[in-house]
């Protein structure tokens, strides 16, 4: 979300928030995602297993 979208959704009471969480899960829960709920499940146990990479790793991979 962008920054304004995450400050509305601050102001919404609990059980606004919760609708929104429930409807987000079902629009993830839809086929056409099935590769991003994947990718999202391997990048959780990659960080899990610590497989993660340190901003100085990323950089010095570009050469910049």
């Amino acid at each position: 979300m962008y920054a304004t979208e995450m400050q509305i959704f601050e102001q919404l009471d609990e059980k606004d928030r919760e609708k929104a969480r429930y409807f987000l899960r079902l629009l993830l829960e839809q086929e056409k995602y099935k590769k991003t709920r994947a990718e999202l499940r391997e990048r959780r146990e990659e960080i899990e297993r610590g497989e993660t990479l340190t901003h100085e790793e990323i950089w010095s991979q570009l050469d910049v």
